[in-house]
């Protein structure tokens, strides 16, 4: 049995895999700023079970060669190699993997794109994230960055915006919930919510309409390239927007125009595992790692 965590910001939600069937056993809250409560509920959750090990899905980027990660949100576990940390004190193997990188094995595995070789898991939410699995396997590549699409500098003026990775024109700045809303910001001098857009969108009000469709440009052109240098044939979309299928059918459109082999049918789609995404890519990365 491999017991895995999805940690988020406020709430750990924990669940147990025996390589079949997901056991939910609950969650609490994330303590964020005290490394021994952090354990302490972890640990909680494993004793008195015989497990493989511990698997945790963090909200940030972990280094797979040191194990350290940049965890902004919990600070308790920012900068820590977390992995060997909890291991000492739980006496178990654990590991820990970035969040959208769980999301994207989940999708592979037993979602939206299972029976395919290639697939990039991508997180359209409040930012850009994505992961990437080849013939089964996350690829995790340098620093852990590997499918992080959201960073480097792909946008032009007018519309490039200085990013929190310390860049100029990262998707991230205008691929999200909240970049859709600085695009419509930048563009008609209109603070709206995402919803507000969309819903204009639908609409057919002229203004949010022509924000959509620069959004869609914006985002499909650097999303067909990296589907051209990995050769996914399936894009799984989480996060916020991906709740809207109308919408990520629209962007869907753009993309397989834009990619070199144009698949009969849809190549970006939504995701199908929901919150259980996060418990469940950790607990077959684990499975991968120590075998199952």
């Amino acid at each position: 049995m491999i017991l895995a965590f999805d940690i988020g910001g406020s709430r750990i939600r924990a669940g147990l895999w025996d390589g079949h069937v997901l056991e939910r056993l609950g969650e609490a809250e994330t303590p964020a700023r005290s490394l021994d409560a952090f354990a302490a509920v972890v640990g909680g959750y494993a004793a008195g079970r015989t497990l493989k090990g511990l698997a945790l899905s963090v909200p940030g980027v972990v280094d797979p060669e040191t194990g350290t990660g940049k965890v902004a949100n919990i600070p308790c576990i920012d900068g820590l190699a977390l992995g060997p940390e909890l291991a000492e004190r739980l006496g178990l193997p654990v590991l820990v993997l970035n969040d959208a990188d769980c999301f994207a094995l989940a999708e592979a595995r037993r979602g939206a794109g299972r029976g395919h070789r290639n697939v990039f898991g991508i997180i359209l939410g409040t930012g850009v994230g994505g992961g990437l699995v080849i013939d089964g396997r996350l690829v995790t590549g340098a620093g852990g960055h590997a499918g992080e699409w959201g960073h480097g500098p792909v946008v032009c003026e007018p519309w490039a915006l200085p990013c929190g990775c310390g860049q100029v024109g990262c998707l991230d700045t205008i691929g999200g919930a909240r970049g859709m809303e600085r695009l419509h910001l930048a563009r008609t001098g209109e603070s709206l919510h995402t919803r507000e857009i969309v819903g204009r969108w639908r609409d057919g009000e002229p203004a949010a309409s022509a924000t959509m469709e620069l959004w869609r440009d914006l985002v499909s052109g650097p999303l067909a390239m990296v589907v051209n240098t990995v050769g996914a044939t399936a894009v799984p979309v989480g996060g916020g927007l991906s709740n809207d299928a109308a919408l990520i059918g629209w962007l869907d459109q753009a993309v397989r125009d834009r990619v070199l082999r144009r698949p009969e049918g849809a190549l970006v789609v939504p995701a199908v595992c929901g919150a259980d995404a996060g418990i469940l890519g950790a607990a077959q990365a684990g499975e991968q790692a120590w075998g199952g």
